[in-house]
């Protein structure tokens, strides 16, 4: 009766991390593509460091789907 939720709850859960996941991707790909249009040397460690931080989020949100074992379709 009480454990009835916890497959629900999971499921639930690993989709708001899939979608995050998807969602981050997206950023990342948009970053990489601005850092290589920017000609400014003044603003490109600043993009650097965007990207750098996209990225780490990504691999973290990554390496937690892993971690849970879920199937990012």
């Amino acid at each position: 009766m009480f454990f009835s939720r916890k497959g629900k709850l999971k499921k639930e859960f690993d989709e708001k991390l899939v979608n995050l996941i998807k969602e981050t991707k997206a950023d990342l790909q948009s970053a990489k593509v601005f850092e290589g249009l920017v000609d400014d040397h003044n603003l490109h460690p600043e993009v650097l460091a965007q990207r750098k931080a996209i990225e780490s989020v990504h691999f973290y949100l990554y390496k937690e789907a892993r971690i849970r074992k879920v199937i990012i379709r």
